[in-house]
């Protein structure tokens, strides 16, 4: 470990370090989806109709927002979030209908660290455990690492929200521990739980969604070959 002239340890330095660029509204494609800047007009209706497959408002339960009563209110929750200065949303698109069906965003920006967190995930029952799902997260994963050089990436959620921590974990994020009491949302306490991917990581993290999403580990009817935790080891 490096020491200073004092002989106290210090962090690793790092040379020619500088302050990342912000990231961009822009459109990135996948082989099995496409991200497209959240615009309430272009996806709302999409997007409202997705949800009105969800047998409740079970999906709701963990985000500050939701359900919605009708397609107004929810429409003024996508404009709200799309003209957001602080995060940038993204409709995930199935190119095959050519529909939004799902949301994500990326969040709590930081250029001068090199640090930003995935966030406000709201994937309709078309996205849930489906390869979109999968590649919207790696779509976005990879525009923070490879295009802009981001050094950590951050996944948040309710430390109660089972199905959002095995997706992290699922997705190749390590749990780093819990903020107690840390926030308070529709009247109740919250804790969180805290997961990354650093860039050290990143190349094990993208070499394993690379495969899982790859032709030949889905068989004729569209099933996984391979679990995706599996091609990490």
């Amino acid at each position: 470990m490096p020491v200073n002239e004092y002989q106290q340890p210090v962090g690793e330095p790092l040379a020619g370090w500088g302050a990342r660029p912000w990231p961009e509204r822009i459109t990135m494609q996948g082989r099995f989806c496409r991200l497209e800047a959240l615009d309430g007009g272009a996806h709302g209706e999409d997007l409202w109709e997705a949800w009105q497959q969800a047998e409740d408002g079970r999906d709701w339960t963990y985000m500050p927002v939701g359900p919605f009563e009708d397609a107004q209110a929810f429409r003024r929750h996508l404009n709200t979030t799309a003209g957001s200065s602080d995060a940038l949303h993204y409709a995930v698109i199935d190119p095959v209908s050519n529909r939004a069906i799902g949301t994500l965003a990326l969040m709590r920006i930081d250029p001068a660290q090199g640090t930003m967190e995935v966030g406000y995930v709201t994937f309709s029952p078309a996205l849930r455990r489906s390869p979109l799902s999968t590649e919207a997260h790696f779509l976005l994963m990879k525009y923070a690492f490879d295009r802009l050089g981001y050094r950590r990436y951050e996944w948040k959620c309710d430390s109660l929200n089972g199905p959002s921590w095995r997706a992290a974990e699922r997705l190749g994020f390590r749990h780093e521990g819990i903020f107690r009491q840390a926030a308070v949302y529709k009247g109740r306490t919250r804790d969180t739980a805290w997961f990354s991917i650093i860039d050290a990581e990143w190349p094990t993290v993208r070499g394993a969604l690379e495969r899982w999403l790859a032709a030949d580990n889905f068989d004729h009817q569209g099933n996984q070959l391979h679990g995706l935790a599996s091609l990490r080891n």
